[in-house]
């Protein structure tokens, strides 16, 4: 039986912002500054870092609004923000907004994501990424299969883009899934943990926010073992679809 997960109220709303690294020393200062500019703490998961980038960290957590939470094994995009969670309901954080370290989004879009997040506490806040010029074609054409799936996966439209790391997220029903099902720790936790949600009966709302890929930009998108991983990843959530599949026909209606 499904338990309802209560809904967070706005007069209680405490955001946290949760960037989850990997060797970005490059990009990481400007993405920090911007988070402080838009006037909100920011977390950042040092996800095993070499040491370039580890010691840029840890000058960072001196400045006032910052911290620093080290994992001392990398463990995937997905790995580091799960970490980020659990941290962020050890301080009593509501909500955890979550925003890549590579300078692909642009963190003037903070205030409005986390309105948004404030007017509907119980929903995801997910992005969808108006891109310019710089976004390779590859990237760009091939995240539409994920995107299909998803639509597949939960009969709904619901989720405009599942692959998008700029979103916030409501603490109490993710702490529940997580608490509850394994997610995947890499590139699949994006989609994954959307997916999830929403067959959990938490409400997506999309919205639009530019997205640019810097020239000298650090990816750390494996073409071949995240896109295999992604592919099992769908596979999974088909199956996980059909026994579902009454109570998402009872959403739709």
């Amino acid at each position: 039986m499904k338990v309802a997960t209560p809904t967070p109220h706005a007069d209680s709303f405490r955001p946290l912002v949760v960037i989850p690294v990997y060797d970005h020393e490059h990009a990481i200062t400007a993405m920090v500054e911007g988070v402080r500019a838009a006037g909100q703490e920011c977390l950042l998961v040092d996800d095993g870092s070499h040491p370039p980038c580890a010691q840029v960290l840890r000058a960072l957590a001196q400045r006032e609004g910052v911290s620093l939470l080290r994992l001392e094994v990398n463990q995937g995009k997905g790995g580091a923000m799960l970490a980020g969670f659990r941290e962020a309901a050890r301080r009593g954080s509501s909500h955890v907004l979550q925003i890549d370290a590579d300078g692909q989004h642009d963190c003037r879009d903070i205030p409005r994501f986390l309105a948004a997040a404030e007017a509907e506490p119980g929903a995801v806040i997910a992005g969808v990424p108006r891109y310019d010029a710089s976004v390779p074609k590859a990237r760009l054409y091939g995240r539409y299969l994920t995107h299909v799936w998803v639509w597949i996966n939960t009969l709904s439209f619901a989720i405009r883009d599942s692959m998008c790391g700029f979103r916030v997220y409501p603490l109490a029903p993710v702490m529940a899934l997580i608490d509850a099902e394994p997610i995947g720790r890499r590139m699949d936790f994006d989609p994954e943990i959307l997916v999830r949600l929403y067959w959990r009966g938490v409400a997506v709302r999309n919205l639009e926010t530019p997205v640019s890929y810097p020239a000298d930009g650090v990816s750390h998108f494996d073409v071949w073992r995240d896109n295999v991983r992604i592919s099992r990843l769908h596979a999974r959530l088909f199956f996980g679809m059909l026994w579902r599949l009454p109570r998402l026909l009872g959403q739709r209606r």
